[in-house]
């Protein structure tokens, strides 16, 4: 069996952003049907796109999960379409690393709350990452946490931030 590794970064070159957006489309509008054809809207004018790379020897390098954060007020920051390639979803380490690397980059940027919208289905596994419910919500008719991550769990580290605009919304 080939050797296989993950990366998370930032999303920055032209590759990596169309495979952000159609993983988000592939998940949230064909497998979900939250959206009809595309889920992308205001929000990602003034995010920050972070992906799972999957490495594997013999194979191109390819996108396999996707985040977006953004600051929705100054030192608040949110997360949101958190989605994993459904054939990698087994691997358990592409949501937990994709979630690590969206806090520490938000708290490296100064965030003092980072909060996020978890559908039902996710509610313990955001909790085993250290994640707190602060209340349930209904979003497009599906159950929701609004959930608040422990920034102590997640440090700083010294990544640079961009500057803005890094997706253009089509």
């Amino acid at each position: 069996m080939a050797k296989r590794t993950y990366s998370f970064q930032l999303a920055l070159s032209g590759a990596e952003i169309e495979a952000y957006f159609e993983l988000r489309r592939q998940i949230f509008c064909e497998e979900q049907g939250l959206f009809e054809q595309s889920d992308r809207d205001a929000i990602d004018d003034g995010a920050y796109p972070i992906v799972a790379i999957a490495h594997e020897e013999n194979q191109a390098d390819r996108v396999v999960g996707v985040v977006r954060i953004y600051e929705s007020e100054n030192r608040l920051w949110y997360g949101g379409r958190l989605g994993v390639h459904p054939d990698f979803r087994r691997v358990g380490r592409i949501g937990k690393g994709l979630i690590q690397k969206a806090v520490t980059s938000a708290n490296t940027w100064g965030c003092d709350r980072f909060l996020a919208t978890v559908q039902l289905q996710n509610v313990r596994f955001f909790s085993r990452l250290h994640w707190d419910s602060l209340k349930e919500i209904e979003i497009m008719a599906r159950p929701h946490h609004l959930m608040q991550a422990d920034l102590d769990y997640y440090p700083a580290s010294d990544q640079h931030r961009p500057s803005l605009p890094l997706l253009q919304v089509a």
